[in-house]
């Protein structure tokens, strides 16, 4: 009988030492390569951070765009979507998105939103238009633009500031606009012919190299005045070798320099020059 209880310990307590065995720590060496799967009790879902901003936007779309002659809807979705507050100097942040125009730097300006919006509607753009812009600045134009259509060109004729819009662009994830610095008065000759050019400088007349990098059907918004005066807004078409000129509004833009202050207008918006 002690003989038979005997072997009954010994038996159990091999069971429970098997038991043990295959129940302690350590995953198979196969296993360790897992990652561990959380319980619902302690999964923390992502918070996403909302846009300070959006709001500020939208209020900025709704009151100074949609409750005016701002129609095309595309161009009021994308007013809604870029961040201008990207755009303005750290000072001017607090009116990012008051409807007027701000100090950019080297006398230049960041224009007020509604023109932007203005004469975005005014290029009538189509997605896979290939657009040129006269006077970078910032890059708030450009990134609109960018968002409409396929390519955008922009030049800026301050270096700094065409190397600053270009970083930023590039920051906010803005592939599809190309930046050069020099003299918008004679284009972008090597990409042309463009669907649609827009000036956000004013001249006194209509610079022909742009004409002729405009395409059959094109259309170029701009604005036309002497420095510090009157000046008018343009929308101008061309259809073959003839020139359609819409009167839009009368506008107030820093000048355009280089070559266009040096050549003299002789008659008229689409003037010859010496």
């Amino acid at each position: 009988m002690m003989i038979h209880r005997l072997l009954l310990l010994i038996l159990a307590t091999s069971l429970a030492l098997g038991w043990t065995a295959c129940t302690s720590p350590g995953p198979p060496p196969s296993a360790t390569r897992a990652l561990p799967t959380a319980t619902p009790s302690t999964v923390t879902p992502p918070v996403e951070e909302e846009d300070p901003y959006a709001r500020l936007r939208h209020e900025m779309v709704e009151k100074t765009m949609r409750a005016r002659d701002i129609t095309d809807e595309r161009v009021l979705a994308v007013m809604e979507k870029v961040p201008r507050h990207e755009f303005v100097l750290p000072q001017y942040l607090d009116q990012a998105y008051a409807d007027r125009p701000l100090p950019i730097g080297f006398g230049q300006t960041i224009s007020q939103p509604y023109i932007v919006a203005l004469m975005t509607q005014l290029l009538q753009l189509e997605p896979d238009d290939k657009v040129l812009e006269i006077g970078t600045g910032s890059g708030y134009q450009a990134a609109v633009l960018a968002e409409l259509v396929d390519e955008v060109y922009t030049i800026e004729i301050i270096p700094e500031l065409a190397q600053s819009a270009a970083e930023r662009l590039r920051r906010l994830g803005y592939d599809n606009v190309h930046v050069r610095q020099g003299d918008g008065y004679f284009g972008w000759p090597e990409e042309a012919p463009f669907d649609a050019i827009i000036v956000t400088a004013a001249p006194d007349h209509v610079p022909q190299p742009l004409v002729q990098q405009l395409k059959d059907r094109g259309r170029l918004v701009i604005p036309i005045g002497p420095p510090g005066g009157y000046q008018t807004l343009w929308q101008i078409v061309k259809r073959g070798d003839e020139l359609e000129a819409n009167n839009i509004a009368g506008v107030l833009f820093v000048p355009m320099t280089g070559a266009a202050q040096k050549r003299g207008k002789s008659g008229g918006i689409f003037g010859t020059t010496p």
